[in-house]
């Protein structure tokens, strides 16, 4: 058993930490208080080659793997979820459904402005009352003279509305009791995009409603075989948690630093608070957790890139790092203390910018549902 990162992996990890710090961190604070997206950043990230880690080359991707890939997520996290959901969001939901089931002639127009990140791509799964029960949803799609006709919504969808963003793919009800994903380009008539949603967190990162009236797309926006829409975004939920556990893991780490860095400056009764056994033990179990969440992730993202099944891996993953990011932050805010509540200390947005992760990807209760089924419970 080898747990050493190859020199490749450990290259993309150390790019995008310094990426991270040396441009994320002197603006991220501002971003979060303006709602802004962070257009040139994305195009940076896009010419390091950040957008399209898993993707081939000769997709227009940067030929990495899986494990690189969930490396970067945690790296970007580490200083800014609002970034780090603009490429995860982008890659595993926006471009990985292309990529996996396009067509030939899909791929060959679309993937290589996306795999390169010239382009941002959305996921349309979640419908105003069809979120955990996913398959409970009510937008339809109907063929007409060469045309698919969609009428429907979808709610809190990430990147559809940014200028940087070519379209979405989206999941319709071709027939009574068949599910299958269209492809939505940007300016298709009928197709409406809401302004920026207001959230708790994730401020700089885009969220949009949409709305499809009559809205025409031709035919061959079909994405893989019809009726298989259920089984695809399934797939692409494996894969996704991969992400999102990474940014658990991330957010932990990062608030970890945070807290660390506080408890050995502040000082209370003549002496650092870090020296504090009460302090030091909590650093101490939230820095064991963390890399226990950390190894969650890259099993999955290994397996991932054997080939193997790593379904339940990735379930298990997201469900960990999710509750694992939910008592780090909690804690590293407790070390700060009354500061901790002050928007002037990123600590409060990372707690702000938590709790998206035990609801994002599959709530934490879902994610037992998918793990107790596939341990035959």
């Amino acid at each position: 058993m080898d747990l050493d990162l190859t020199p490749e992996q450990e290259l993309i990890r150390d790019t995008v930490r310094s990426f991270a710090r040396e441009r994320v961190a002197p603006v991220a604070e501002e971003l979060d208080r303006e709602s802004r997206f962070p257009v040139e950043l994305v195009r940076e990230m896009a010419e390091l080659g950040l957008l399209g880690i898993p993707f081939p080359e000769e997709h227009g991707g940067a030929g990495g793997d899986t494990v690189s890939y969930a490396l970067a997520i945690e790296e970007l996290t580490r200083v800014d979820s609002s970034i780090a959901i603009t490429v995860a969001a982008h890659t595993s939901l926006g471009t990985m459904p292309i990529y996996l089931f396009g067509s030939d002639e899909q791929k060959e127009r679309w993937l290589p402005d996306l795999a390169a990140g010239r382009r941002l791509a959305a996921f349309g799964l979640t419908e105003p009352d069809a979120g955990s029960d996913a398959g409970a949803t009510r937008t339809t799609a109907e063929l007409r003279d060469g045309s698919w006709i969609v009428n429907g919504s979808k709610m809190f969808i990430t990147n559809a509305g940014t200028e940087l963003t070519w379209g979405v793919t989206i999941t319709a009800r071709t027939g009574q009791e068949e599910v299958s994903n269209l492809v939505v380009e940007n300016g298709a008539p009928g197709y409406e995009i809401s302004g920026p949603l207001h959230k708790l967190g994730w401020k700089a990162s885009d969220t949009r409603e949409l709305t499809f009236a009559d809205c025409a797309i031709p035919e061959a926006h079909l994405l893989g075989e019809r009726g298989k829409g259920f089984t695809q975004f399934l797939e692409i939920l494996d894969g996704g948690r991969i992400s999102v556990a990474a940014m658990g893991v991330g957010l932990a780490q990062g608030a970890y630093d945070l807290a660390t860095a506080y408890a050995k400056e502040r000082r209370q009764f003549g002496k650092p608070i870090a020296r504090f056994q009460a302090i030091a033990f909590k650093l101490a179990d939230m820095a064991v957790e963390i890399e226990a969440g950390r190894q969650l992730v890259l099993r999955a993202a290994w397996l991932k890139d054997q080939g193997r099944p790593f379904a339940l891996e990735a379930a298990m993953a997201k469900l960990y790092t999710g509750e694992l990011s939910h008592r780090v932050v909690n804690h590293a805010l407790q070390i700060h203390g009354g500061y901790g509540f002050m928007d002037e200390f990123p600590i409060s947005r990372l707690y702000r910018d938590q709790k998206i992760l035990e609801i994002g990807e599959g709530t934490n209760e879902v994610q037992r549902m998918v793990i107790a089924r596939h341990l035959g419970l």
